[in-house]
């Protein structure tokens, strides 16, 4: 099959990945595959490269920042331009912001072309969108997040949704059950694997004894709270325990903590030194609190964590508590700083205890969440839908 992907984020963020690791995966099962993105910062030209055998299509975009995610109609419109020269059997656009629904409905509507939705986010009405600070933003961006999530889904021939919760919003938006399919995110199991954590730490230039905590990625500013508290609360009995926090955070943790010098936020980390950074760290965090956003998602973090060999501490929300009540890949804590940090004190005083669960994760990695089976469920889900004239 030669198919289509569109992706709404820059390169290398976000549902980026989820979407580059499944072409690839679909690449090695002789498929073609073409990735549209969001170029980094060009605002005019489209360049077009190879990447793991995956073609990978950067497009321009005016906006810039935060904005720089699915809303220009520039890009779009550049998107379909490109694509009247393409013939592709499927497309599958990740999420449905303009950037990525203009060029989906064109090939749908006018090339005829199956069309499969990825739901990754919760991003409209009572998901993301209350998250933000600003009441007059949440106000301006609600309706118009959520007619762009809600009002398209109708369009697809089958939908791929991430998590519980997604499935259960799409059936209430009309999707039929039988055209779902619940696709979590994978492991890559060979940019993140175990090594010796003294070792990683003296590549990082990291302290080289206590507790090391680690968080990865982005989070939301009451999330945030959850884990300055819970992280206060572990420094009671873990005096010399560090938070690091791996990555670009648009939070910055250290003033909301009793004691910001035990605070490491890295920023961004090079590839040839993220692996070092999560093996630096003896237990990882996913501090999350009970919200649609929460729950309507599942977190790469996760599988990272997982890929390292790392045990996880999640309060128990959304899929992720299901998972590690089903696998012993670490703790759950409810949705409190003490419980948290209880959890978090019972793996500290416990290394065996921590290292089984770090052993376990790995394990479930590079068997049940390989990118590679994910592929497979996906090719068998576009052989459903695709006619065997159009291959």
């Amino acid at each position: 099959m030669n198919i289509l992907f569109l992706c709404l984020n820059v390169v290398g963020k976000g549902t980026y990945w989820r979407a580059f690791y499944l072409g690839r995966e679909l690449v090695k099962r002789g498929h073609t595959v073409t990735l549209i993105t969001t170029a980094k910062e060009s605002r005019f030209h489209l360049t077009i490269r190879q990447v793991e055998d995956v073609t990978q299509v950067e497009t321009p975009d005016l906006f810039s920042g935060s904005m720089r995610s699915g809303w220009d109609p520039w890009n779009g419109i550049r998107r379909v331009a490109w694509l009247q020269s393409q013939d592709f059997d499927i497309v599958h656009s990740f999420e449905t912001r303009p950037t990525v629904l203009l060029p989906a409905l064109y090939e749908k509507r006018i090339r005829h072309c199956p069309l499969v939705l990825d739901w990754a986010d919760w991003l409209g009405r009572g998901g993301s969108v209350e998250e933000r600070s600003n009441p007059l933003v949440r106000g301006l961006l609600r309706p118009v997040e959520s007619f762009f999530e809600e009002h398209f889904r109708g369009e697809a021939d089958r939908t791929t949704v991430i998590c519980s919760l997604l499935n259960q919003r799409a059936q209430t938006l009309g999707v039929a059950p039988e055209t779902i399919l619940h696709l979590p995110n994978g492991c890559n199991t060979e940019r993140f694997f175990p090594v010796d954590r003294d070792a990683a730490r003296q590549r990082t230039g990291l302290p080289s004894s206590g507790l090391m905590i680690g968080y990865c990625g982005t989070i939301f500013p009451k999330d945030a709270q959850l884990m300055a508290a819970a992280f206060d609360q572990v420094r009671v009995e873990q005096p010399d325990a560090r938070l690091l926090v791996i990555g670009y955070c648009p939070v910055d943790i250290r003033p909301l903590v009793a004691s910001p010098d035990a605070v490491i936020q890295t920023g961004y980390v090079a590839d040839e030194q993220i692996n070092d950074y999560f093996n630096s760290c003896d237990i990882c965090w996913l501090p999350f609190h009970d919200t649609n956003a929460n729950r309507g998602r599942w977190p790469m973090k996760l599988n990272d964590y997982m890929a390292a060999g790392r045990p996880t501490v999640a309060t128990a929300v959304g899929d992720v508590a299901d998972l590690i009540r089903q696998e012993p890949i670490g703790l759950l804590a409810a949705v409190d700083p003490s419980s948290m940090a209880e959890q978090t004190n019972r793996l500290a005083d416990d290394p065996s205890l921590a290292a089984d669960r770090g052993a376990q994760a790995r394990e479930l990695a590079i068997s049940r969440f390989t990118w590679a089976s994910l592929a497979q469920q996906l090719e068998t889900l576009y052989a459903e839908i695709v006619q065997p004239t159009n291959l």
